[in-house]
């Protein structure tokens, strides 16, 4: 299953584009989340086979300098570390990865100039030479390479973002999000796990579907109620004053609560904080966080909130 802030960050993009789209309408702009859905995803598996083709790139240039007229020591016996790198290799060998970027012809193929480009700026690291030149490393640290390397020099890499603009009109937008995925799913990797286990989306899975499109219908059907809701509990705060991105959450969240009678009520208040980090002011998890934390206490008061099962969990 796709994690649930993935699809919670792509339902508050397609209200944030309703809102600010004069005219537009909540059956369109439904469409086009689905459809984003979807872009985002091949997305994040073009990018993923990043580290395929970077461990691809150091195979071959180990091969080179053994082939060299007149080879070093060093050349000779070059270190494996990084190429045998187990998450390395088990996210280049994975055929589950392979087949999604077959089905969904995504590829690196044509592109080595870049390739080549962005594996001599990740050689070059400060975060490459000390992984290289320490005395042992343990899956953690095999693991933590590859997300520093991501941050800091796959995802900020200026060739990575002209490609994307130069391939799809709409993969510059979803790159963030896309980067942020692939970040997520490394750091949940298990280096002792037989295999790379994506979590796939298909447009199919009902029970994505169907949490997607109810928050977002109820969201946008109730609009006014939570609008005055909100504004009433901000204190000397009119609706239309509160920032667009932070009414979106709040409504979002208020929606939430109620529709989903399984999700627990503190794991719907984390995940909206944690989107106004990145999508909102800095002042904005606060402000949020203390209006919510009043209606859901009314909410739970006058029994509008009702959870079952998993979702009667506060911790």
């Amino acid at each position: 299953m796709i994690n649930r802030r993935f699809l919670r960050i792509k339902v508050f993009l397609a209200l944030y584009a309703l809102e600010q789209s004069a005219g537009a309408s909540a059956a369109k702009t439904e469409k086009d989340l689905l459809r984003g859905l979807e872009r985002t995803y091949d997305l994040f598996i073009h990018v993923l086979q990043l580290f395929g083709e970077i461990r691809h790139l150091a195979e071959n240039r180990i091969e080179d300098r053994k082939a060299k007229r007149m080879p070093s020591g060093d050349d000779l016996a070059p270190s494996r570390r990084f190429v045998d790198n187990p998450v390395l290799v088990k996210i280049s060998e994975s055929k589950q990865l392979l087949g999604e970027s077959e089905r969904r012809k995504v590829g690196w193929m044509g592109e080595k100039p870049l390739l080549t480009q962005l594996h001599k700026r990740i050689e070059a690291s400060d975060i490459y030479i000390a992984y290289m030149s320490a005395p042992v490393t343990t899956p953690a640290m095999d693991r933590a390479v590859l997300v520093q390397l991501f941050v800091e020099h796959i995802a900020q890499f200026e060739g990575l973002h002209e490609h994307v603009e130069a391939s799809s009109i709409h993969w510059l937008e979803d790159l963030d999000l896309a980067c942020a995925m692939v970040k997520r799913s490394v750091e949940q990797m298990n280096p002792e796990a037989p295999e790379l286990e994506l979590a796939p989306w298909d447009g199919d899975n009902q029970e994505e579907r169907d949490f997607i499109l109810m928050l977002f219908r109820d969201t946008v059907a109730s609009r006014e109620q939570d609008e005055r809701t909100i504004a009433e509990r901000a204190k000397n705060w009119e609706a239309d004053r509160i920032a667009l991105s932070d009414m979106l959450l709040m409504r979002m969240a208020l929606a939430e609560v109620r529709s989903f009678d399984q999700i627990p009520v503190k794991v719907t208040m984390n995940e909206y904080i944690e989107i106004a980090k990145a999508y909102s002011t800095p002042k904005s998890k606060n402000f949020i966080n203390g209006i919510l934390d009043k209606l859901f206490a009314e909410m739970k008061e006058d029994g509008t909130i009702r959870k079952v099962g998993r979702g009667l969990l506060e911790s």
